[in-house]
């Protein structure tokens, strides 16, 4: 429960570096693999007082239901801490909230908010999301379960790991508590100032999705304009080579079973073509594979980027084949394959519905059966492209996505659409009303557009990055970072002087 001590374990290494087969969504497995990269990359300090090092691991005992006092039920949460930049007990603490993933120890070693840590003698510590990695409840991922899986929960043990937290390690009391996170997580750490400002003194949110909504067509349109953007690599040219090899891919599904049988065996598929389901199936993941080259862009470990895209899309174009923009999209598969060290393609509706079905967390993959509930109980973003406009197939439909929650757990549509009202109603959507906040996005990152890219006021502030892809702000510094990212990192650092300097006034006119 809440208030017993902590578990330590002391310092431990732990990084797993194991590839998910699972036939989920393409952009997760692509988000976990890009995580895994830039953490491994980071795992020892290279210079100043803590060169060398490894981070500590610890465990909190945390109530299963901390909405009800009378249910004595707990679990195991992992965190991992960095103190080799602690100056002393009074200084300021980054706490780095995980997401709908494992969290590794190289979150609190490299990148923000480790890189920032030393300029002002802070504490990192990472705190993973309940019923991802391994702070995965005992009992299993049935529904009775994952009804103790939400935001909601989430910033509860937020609440309750920052007062735990702060008497295991002796934090001052006046010590300032800055939230980080990433995508879902800089959600989480925006949403924790707004719910607990008396223990969250400010928040860093990047690439924070604040608004839930059921349709998100907007993803395909920052797509579509990205593959247009001469900034990062794209052109008219490949927009249209992307739309030339959609359409080329659904003519050969449509032009009978030996041109699927081709069509299968030149992607690498898995299984069969046969069925309308798996076809919508395999449309979907090729938008996904699009899509994550626009979202991860010029990122570390990312396989493709809209750049390579593009050229692999124009490739063929001198000899004006119908077929060529085609060919590039085969080959810009089997790059990804290749990097996700994935034998084929997979994208059988039923192997999709079975696998998200199971229960057991180690067997069920990287969490996608816990991100799916949350998208059904909460927030919805399910990506669309059935606008006109839109440069793909128009498979897979909306309903099609929505009857995954019925298929899995039970949900109706009409329960999901009432559950993203109710998220936009409890945070505010893209107008949460939460002070000493910074929202950070990059204008190529489709999530940009769930997110606060203004600044709603002078305690709400936004910063909007220029070429910037899905949280590239958090990434481990590079030589290639763009002159915008760089502005937009020292934009970071100064609203962080900002904060610190008015938390030591406060703390001292108070008498702290």
């Amino acid at each position: 429960m809440a208030g017993r001590p902590a578990l330590w374990l002391g310092p431990l290494l732990l990084l797993s570096l194991w590839v998910s087969l699972a036939p989920a969504s393409l952009l997760r497995r692509l988000g976990e693999h890009i995580q895994r990269v830039q953490e491994s990359s980071g795992l020892s300090l290279t210079s100043g007082p803590g060169a060398g090092a490894l981070p500590k691991l610890g465990w909190l005992e945390q109530p299963l239901d901390p909405f009800n006092t009378s249910d004595r039920r707990s679990f195991l949460q992992r965190y991992w801490v960095n103190d080799w930049h602690w100056a002393s007990p009074r200084g300021p603490v980054f706490l780095h909230l995980g997401g709908e993933g494992s969290l590794g120890s190289g979150s609190v070693m490299r990148g923000h908010p480790a890189a920032l840590a030393p300029a002002w003698g802070a504490l990192v510590i990472g705190l993973e999301h309940r019923f991802y990695g391994l702070s995965v409840p005992a009992g299993g991922l049935d529904v009775a379960q994952l009804r103790f899986l939400s935001s909601r929960h989430a910033l509860a043990d937020v609440a309750s790991a920052r007062l735990s937290l702060a008497r295991l390690f002796n934090v001052s009391a006046s010590s300032p508590w800055i939230c980080f996170g990433g995508s879902y997580a800089g959600s989480l750490a925006a949403w924790a100032r707004l719910k607990f400002p008396h223990l969250i003194f400010a928040s860093v949110a990047s690439s924070a999705p604040v608004r839930a909504v059921l349709d998100f067509s907007e993803y395909n349109e920052v797509v579509s304009r990205s593959l247009m953007s001469t900034a990062v690599g794209g052109s008219p040219e490949c927009r249209a080579a992307a739309s030339a090899a959609f359409a080329e891919v659904e003519r050969r599904l449509r032009a009978g079973r030996e041109a699927r049988g081709a069509l299968r065996a030149e992607l690498g598929a898995c299984s069969s073509l046969g069925g309308a389901e798996d076809q919508a199936e395999l449309l979907g993941e090729l938008q996904a594979l699009v899509g994550g080259a626009v979202q991860y862009d010029a990122q570390a470990g990312a396989p493709l980027s809209v750049r390579r895209l593009c050229g692999l899309l124009l490739e063929g174009r001198s000899n004006r084949s119908r077929s060529a923009p085609y060919h590039g999209l085969r080959r810009a598969v089997q790059v990804v394959m290749h990097s996700l060290g994935q034998r084929c393609l997979s994208f059988s509706r039923a192997e999709t519905v079975a696998r998200l079905k199971v229960t057991d967390p180690q067997v069920s993959g990287v969490g996608d059966r816990q991100w799916l509930y949350q998208t059904c109980t909460e927030f919805g973003f399910y990506v669309t492209c059935e606008d006109p406009r839109c440069p793909f197939s128009r498979l897979p439909t909306l309903p099609s996505q929505l009857e995954l929650c019925e298929r899995v757990f039970g949900l109706s549509t009409s329960s999901v659409v009432q559950a993203v009202g109710q998220t936009n109603s409890y945070y505010g959507g893209q107008t949460p009303g939460a002070t000493q906040v910074l929202f950070i996005n990059g204008d190529t990152d489709p999530w940009h557009m769930l997110s606060v890219t203004q600044a709603l006021g002078p305690s709400e502030a936004a910063l909007l990055i220029p070429g910037a892809s899905h949280c590239m702000d958090m990434a481990p510094e590079r030589p290639s970072d763009s002159p915008s990212l760089l502005l937009g990192r020292q934009s970071i650092s100064q609203q962080l002087q900002i904060w610190l300097r008015l938390a030591k006034q406060s703390s001292a006119s108070s008498g702290g």
